[in-house]
């Protein structure tokens, strides 16, 4: 039983890379006219539109990221200890609600353009439209640059200390200790940042489609939901997992050297900060707060600012739409949180247990594919499961009504779209506990249930309550997946923010845009927290 079991989550799991993957094994003379005719005219804009997207918040992140964490880590200013956690706020506002914020405040009928023309007596527009390439740069490295940031930073902060002051002791300037030291020793943290936020980038979909963006995953949505072409969606979501794929690739392999680097360093302990006084104390305060406040804090405010007007003007008749849309999201955050966190606790169970033969071999397959699937994008994952589908149903009809717009399907989504990030937190939580308990308590005669339940389940107390928050916010922030899978009357705050927001709508879409980016802070509270501890 628990094997049928093992071989149903593998085959779950691995569901929607490989059919996504398996659409170019059913081409036939129609379907490969049909696909060159694509290759033809759209598909060199989508992927030109991407890459050029990808570059500028490569670049972007880098600089902001990058930047901000040398002034961090090696300079010592007045409040850079606030600093150092303020400029992960921006990872609490999701891309696309910064994306409303912003075009509510720059656009040609906004308030900003609108009174300085007033004021000096200007007409037309005064800056570029906001809904643009470059303006989806600037909003994606606003939001994402912390995870650029936080690699940086302890590349800096652990790695680089004995070095840097090394060379201070051999009469190094302060200008080539940190370019010809400090910076190279963090060059494969700044480089797996990057690509981290480069799978998010070709993973977005708010962004892309409320700028009106020709992107890789803009391209899915409209071969699947404007042209109704299957084919094509999968074809297309294949040539975006291949894309996110080699990021992913290139990231562990960034990484790889990270562990590499800090193997080699002393337990000496970080070195001194260098101190900075007067206009570049000031400059370095400026840098580093502006991220905070153009990424988090005027996106907030703003959004704030038109979701009480909006309340101020509906009054009552606007309160049980917004509980109506929470509690759709917090019922559906709340059932991932569980059951990814409980198939997480299960999967490392299984794994610490059994270490040899076709279950332990199965349970490593089950547990790789399970931390595969949160570098998927949310639209590969819905064309993955949404395809076998329409091939079953032509089998069996009624099959497709369990999957096809219900919970279930969603709860396979994001059981595959976040099931890696629970499993993560659950394996750290283990390897914390040593072996050793087990041989004692199996010494007293516990068995395996006796084991997990008594011993193991309460030290992953507070590790599978953390899993758990990861998930239940990611959740409520998940966009793709959910907009293609949700069933009917099952509107979340994310799918409502868009949907309102795509109608321009963006007063009416303020609040619950607020409410996401409210719930995007609790996880970066406890990422703060493990940081210190560590």
């Amino acid at each position: 039983m628990g094997l049928l079991l093992l071989l149903v989550l593998v085959v779950l799991l691995a569901l929607p890379v490989l059919t996504v993957l398996g659409s170019w094994l059913t081409l036939d003379a129609d379907a490969w006219a049909q696909w060159t005719h694509l290759a033809d005219t759209v598909l060199p804009g989508y992927a030109a539109e991407s890459a050029w997207l990808a570059l500028g918040v490569a670049v972007g992140s880098a600089c902001v990221g990058g930047g901000a964490a040398a002034l961090v880590s090696l300079f010592e200013f007045r409040g850079r200890r606030l600093l150092d956690f303020a400029l992960l706020l921006p990872m609490a506002m999701p891309a696309y609600v910064a994306a409303y914020a912003y075009t509510d405040a720059l656009q040609f009928s906004g308030p900003l353009q609108t009174g300085l023309r007033d004021a000096l007596g200007l007409q037309g527009r005064l800056w570029g439209e906001v809904r643009s390439l470059p303006g989806a740069v600037l909003v994606f490295v606003l939001c994402l640059y912390p995870y650029v940031y936080l690699l940086t930073r302890t590349a800096l902060a652990e790695r680089a200390a004995t070095l840097l002051e090394a060379a201070q002791l051999l009469g190094a300037s302060l200008a080539r200790r940190v370019w010809v030291v400090a910076l190279p020793m963090a060059r494969p943290a700044l480089a797996a940042g990057v690509l981290l936020v480069l799978m998010e980038t070709l993973a977005d979909y708010g962004v892309g489609s409320y700028f009106g963006l020709n992107t890789m995953t803009t391209g899915v949505y409209k071969a699947w939901l404007v042209n109704g072409d299957r084919q094509a969606a999968a074809q297309i979501a294949s040539l975006l997992l291949a894309a996110v794929l080699l990021a992913m690739a290139l990231e562990r392999h960034a990484q790889s050297r990270m562990r590499f680097a800090s193997a080699r360093q002393s337990a000496a302990g970080a070195a001194p900060r260098v101190p900075l006084r007067g206009w570049r104390a000031g400059l370095a305060l400026a840098l580093c707060s502006l991220p905070v406040v153009l990424g988090f804090v005027l996106p907030l405010l703003w959004l704030a600012w038109l979701a009480w007007r909006e309340w101020q003007a509906s009054g009552l008749d606007w309160g049980p739409r917004f509980w109506a849309w929470t509690g759709a999201s917090l019922k559906l955050a709340g059932g991932a949180a569980l059951i990814t966190v409980t198939l997480a606790l299960a999967l490392a169970a299984l794994q610490r247990f059994e270490q040899h033969g076709l279950r332990a071999w199965m349970a490593r397959v089950a547990t790789r594919l399970l931390g595969l699937g949160y570098a998927v994008p949310g639209a590969v994952i819905a064309v993955g499961l949404l395809l076998p589908m329409g091939w079953l149903q032509a089998v069996w009809p009624g099959a497709t009504l369990a999957f096809t717009g219900t919970v279930l399907g969603l709860m396979v989504a994001y059981t595959v779209r976040f099931g890696g990030v629970a499993l993560q937190s659950v394996e750290a939580g283990y390897s914390r506990i040593p072996l050793t308990l087990d041989d004692s308590a199996r010494l007293m005669g516990a068995s395996r249930g006796r084991l997990v339940a008594r011993l193991h389940l309460p030290l992953l107390r507070r590790t599978s309550l953390a899993a758990a928050l990861l998930v239940f916010v990611d959740v409520m922030k998940e966009l793709p997946a959910t907009l293609l899978l949700r069933p009917f009357n099952h509107d979340t705050l994310a799918v409502m923010a868009y949907q309102l927001a795509r109608d321009e709508r963006l007063s009416e879409a303020a609040l619950p845009s607020v409410a996401i980016a409210v719930a995007g802070l609790l996880p970066v509270g406890l990422l703060w927290r493990a940081m210190r501890l560590r």
